[in-house]
Formats: C-alpha cells, sequence, structure tokens
C-alpha cells in the first residue's frame, strides 16, 4: 500500500460517519475521530502513534517516516500546539471500540484508490 498523504485524507473525510465515532456530524466529520483514525493509518502504514494532550482530552495522530500527518486535525477550531508524545496502540484503543475500527477500516478500504 503506498501512502499518500492527500489521497488518505480525501478516503478518510468520506470514511467518517457515526459508526466511526459517537461525535461525526456532517459540518465536523474529523470530531472525534482521532483514535480510530491514527489506530488505522499505524495499521496501514506503519510508524509511530503519538499523542498532545488537549483541554478535552489526549489527541492521537501519526508520524511516518519522520513526518507528523493529523488526519483529524481540521476538527478543531484553533491550530494545535504539538507536544509529539509517544504512544501506543493500547492507549489509543481506549478511546475507539472495536466496532468503530473495524467500521472505519471497512469504508476506508471502499473510499481509498490505493486499496
Amino acid at each position: 500500500m503506498g501512502f499518500d498523504a492527500d489521497e488518505i485524507q480525501s478516503a478518510m473525510r468520506k470514511a467518517w460517519s457515526l459508526s466511526t465515532a459517537s461525535q461525526w456530524t456532517a459540518d465536523n466529520p474529523a470530531a472525534g475521530q482521532c483514535n480510530v483514525t491514527a489506530l488505522l493509518v499505524h495499521e496501514l502504514f506503519g510508524g509511530d502513534l503519538l499523542k498532545t494532550p488537549l483541554p478535552a482530552g489526549d489527541h492521537f495522530y501519526n508520524r511516518i517516516e519522520g513526518w507528523r500527518y493529523d488526519f483529524t486535525a481540521s476538527q478543531f477550531a484553533q491550530p494545535i500546539v504539538y507536544t509529539d508524545l509517544p504512544t501506543d496502540r493500547a492507549e489509543a484503543e481506549q478511546g475507539a471500540t472495536n466496532e468503530q475500527r473495524v467500521a472505519l477500516g471497512a469504508a476506508f478500504r471502499e473510499h481509498w484508490a490505493g486499496s
């Protein structure tokens, strides 16, 4: 699977739904999607799982080949001041159910040109 951040972002926007995060809305499709998205990106493309503490809780994202990729940053009105704290799958999984992970994986593969 080739890593193309723009293609991944586009497919994620189409794949996110209430089935992948309970905070999802049509106006803010990335809302609540950080855990499940970071986990799927890590599963498919490797790299590191990172987090940054925010007032509402930890925000999860990825680092691949030395570059930070936050596919869900659009959910926030203000830019994030990243701290890039290393984390692991077990911690990220605390914010996403198995059903949400399965739903996002299936929907993402349906919309992603690289699959």
